[in-house]
């Protein structure tokens, strides 16, 4: 793998600076193992090419976007944010399209910098905070105080895992649901330590769907490397809900043909409890 170019390592400047609010050279000197100095000359030479996105802040040590902040490297999608937070990796190379593969383009969800800064601090830095949510239980947006200890891909869509002060429990909130600007609190009490749900391990065993003939059967047993004929997914219990409706594994009504059912749940009574759609 060759070295990141410059393109690379000033798109990971922005990529800070927007979905974080910060950056300084030690981000820089962490991700790409470089010197300080050259970290340094890195976010110079950034400013230098777009002197008016940047503005120090001799308080915090770090720069910061400025109020007519524009990007010219990433996009609004915080999917490449979120995905280096979870794997921390940074592409080393520009992405290039091959003649010979193609992809599903999923529409954005929209996420706004400012909320995803202030739940960012709250995540790390263990705090509470005032953060305004809708869903389509409640369009109007209600103010929700929240712990937050992890961000998840369940699929298509980024949760943030937070304890909720208004619904006394641990839940799950779509990041494209949140509104306003956040403020951030004092310290969490009810930290990730205390979600039962995301600490217990529930093993899912799947099998297909007994209606198909035994070809049939063979079919998916090899698609998804079943022993036995069955496949064991082990997964955090707050998690179960989001595995089945990703492998479309229908726990309420079998579908009325088994080619479109494909997979069932052997084991649906010792999951029940982590299922939140019944």
């Amino acid at each position: 793998m060759g070295k990141a170019t410059a393109h690379q390592r000033h798109a990971f400047i922005e990529l800070l600076v927007y979905w974080e609010g910060r950056i300084n050279a030690k981000d820089l000197e962490r991700q790409f193992n470089l010197s300080r100095q050259q970290c340094s000359a890195y976010i110079n030479s950034y400013k230098q090419l777009f002197p008016d996105n940047l503005v120090y802040d001799n308080s915090h040590k770090n720069y910061k976007p400025s109020p007519g902040f524009k990007r010219h490297y990433i996009s609004a999608d915080a999917d490449a944010y979120l995905n280096w937070l979870h794997t921390g990796h940074w592409p080393e190379h520009a992405a290039t399209v091959s003649p010979y593969t193609a992809a599903l383009e999923i529409p954005v969800r929209q996420v706004s910098p400012d909320i995803m800064r202030g739940l960012v601090i709250a995540v790390r830095q263990q705090r509470r905070i005032d953060v305004e949510y809708a869903s389509l239980s409640s369009p109007d947006s209600i103010g929700r105080i929240l712990s937050p200890h992890c961000f998840v891909r369940t699929g298509l869509r980024w949760h943030l895992r937070a304890w909720c002060e208004k619904s006394r429990a641990y839940r799950d909130f779509v990041l494209s649901s949140f509104r306003g600007t956040p403020e951030l609190l004092d310290k969490a009490t009810f930290l990730a330590n205390g979600d039962t749900a995301w600490n217990t391990q529930v093993t899912v065993l799947l099998q297909p769907d007994p209606r198909l003939n035994p070809e049939k059967r063979a079919i998916l047993e090899n698609d998804y490397q079943m022993v036995n004929g069955q496949l064991a997914i082990t997964t955090r219990g707050c998690l179960v809900q989001y595995l089945l409706r990703e492998l479309q594994v229908n726990t309420k009504v079998l579908d009325g043909t088994p080619e479109a059912q494909q997979l069932i749940c052997v084991n649906l009574v010792d999951i029940k409890e982590w299922l939140f759609e019944g």
